[in-house]
């Protein structure tokens, strides 16, 4: 017996497969966007998409250098051609992070200033929109793939039980990837907040 399927040849399984896929990658991408905002603690994460004009090139830091946090306030950043070393300065100094870096013609040093507690609350503010366009995607993938579901119960492909079984492994889909995001986003605020 095969496995029915949709018009555009997807199986109920496909569609929840897919649809966690695309969960999953929404959780990803808010934990890259909050690992590069600025704790008072030093994390090369924070540096390692800054874009270096890199021979006419913006090319990300991570792909210049080494980047290491040898103590809590300071980053330092090796890069592989000396020549891009003025290149790393001006980028770091340009990027919207409020960094002073120094050279000594071998490596950046980039000191860490503690956040103000102003400062602090401000920055959960305005990650909190990130962390909700990120609950707006989980929820718009798991819309999606309901009417996909409910399609292919229309067009036959699936009975109703499999449909409604479906949409039941798609709620909680989205509520296991709705708890992740409020993890990463409850352990990203305590950090901003520790003092």
């Amino acid at each position: 017996m095969t496995p029915k399927g949709s018009e555009d040849g997807l199986t109920l399984d496909q569609v929840l497969q897919d649809a966690n896929r695309r969960m999953a990658q929404a959780v990803e991408h808010l934990k890259r966007e909050l690992n590069s905002v600025r704790t008072g603690r030093a994390t090369p994460s924070l540096v390692e998409s800054v874009l270096v004009d890199y021979y006419g090139a913006p090319t990300p830091m991570n792909q210049l250098s080494t980047i290491t946090a040898p103590e809590a306030q300071l980053l330092v950043i090796q890069p592989w051609d000396r020549q891009a070393i003025k290149d790393i300065e001006k980028a770091i100094q340009k990027s919207s992070l409020g960094l002073n870096p120094s050279n000594d013609g071998v490596i950046v040093r980039v000191p860490i200033p503690p956040l103000s507690q102003e400062r602090r609350q401000d920055l959960v503010k305005s990650l909190g929109r990130t962390v909700e366009e990120s609950r707006v995607a989980v929820r718009n993938v798991r819309r999606d793939a309901v009417d996909k579901v409910r399609g292919m119960e229309r067009g036959k492909q699936a009975s109703q039980d499999e449909s409604k079984r479906s949409q039941d492994q798609l709620q909680k889909m989205t509520d296991n990837h709705i708890a992740s995001i409020e993890q990463v986003w409850n352990a990203k605020t305590a950090d901003l907040m520790r003092v």
